[in-house]
């Protein structure tokens, strides 16, 4: 007999087909291998996909069946495309949904160390394919050891897009609204400020994210007030409060 070993995908294809068959007719695996002369153990493995359908006993089953085995081999079942949508966590959005978030953004914030100094850097969103969602990565940071990364939440229910980082349990939120007509996206930033040796206190500053693009002669780091980018930073900031992109509370003294 040809010992000629079919492809894992006709070998699939022909365990389904059979299996189909002994259900419909009622006959059991013992009893088939019987007709077909093979062993219960070639049948066996063959069905449970721990060895390939060879020529030869497709050819004695298709007799002992009374029917074609082979017609349905050439049939490969489609492999399932992966999904496209972020977790119900984040928003349950598509990759085609929120493709107009992906690249990257000067990001400007006050800075915690000098008074009326902006901090500049880098945030690049894109798509991981791997985790199937969009993703966060900080460059451009004069402090590159506190660079963060993380997922982006896009909520149909809030209108709000999130930069979450969750670093074994420690967290750190940006909250912005959607993109304005120049790609321009304005919120509020919650972290912890690195105080006096160890000590981390919460902290919360307005955001602002600026498509690279538009944004000429980009400068990075600490931008101070005498600096030739400072008051265009500055005004971007501005819009935060200004524009009622976010509202900061305090109690009344």
């Amino acid at each position: 007999m040809n010992e000629i070993e079919l492809s894992e995908a006709q070998s699939r294809a022909i365990a389904r087909t059979v299996r189909e068959a002994l259900a419909r007719r009622r006959i059991s695996r013992q009893a088939l291998a019987d007709e077909a002369r093979i062993s219960i153990s070639t049948l066996e493995k063959a069905l449970a996909g721990r060895r390939p359908f060879t020529l030869a006993t497709t050819i004695r089953l298709e007799e002992a069946l009374g029917q074609s085995l082979r017609q349905d081999a050439g049939r490969v079942d489609p492999v399932p495309e992966p999904p496209r949508h972020a977790p119900d966590a984040l928003g349950s959005y598509s990759r085609e949904g929120v493709s107009w978030l992906e690249g990257r953004y000067l990001t400007l914030r006050p800075s915690f160390g000098a008074a009326d100094a902006i901090f500049a850097y880098r945030t690049e969103i894109a798509w991981d394919p791997d985790s199937e969602r969009l993703v966060f990565r900080e460059a451009e940071r004069v402090d590159a050891p506190f660079a963060q990364s993380g997922s982006v939440a896009v909520p149909n229910q809030s209108g709000m897009i999130y930069l979450v980082t969750n670093w074994h349990g420690q967290h750190r939120l940006a909250i912005l609204c959607r993109p304005n007509i120049q790609g321009e996206m304005y919120g509020v930033l919650t972290t912890l400020h690195a105080g006096r040796g160890t000590q981390l206190t919460p902290a919360a500053a307005p955001l602002a994210l600026i498509p690279e693009r538009a944004a000429a002669a980009t400068a990075y780091g600490r931008v101070a007030a005498d600096e030739p980018h400072h008051a265009r930073y500055r005004a971007h900031l501005d819009r935060v409060l200004g524009d009622g992109y976010a509202t900061f509370f305090t109690t009344a003294r």
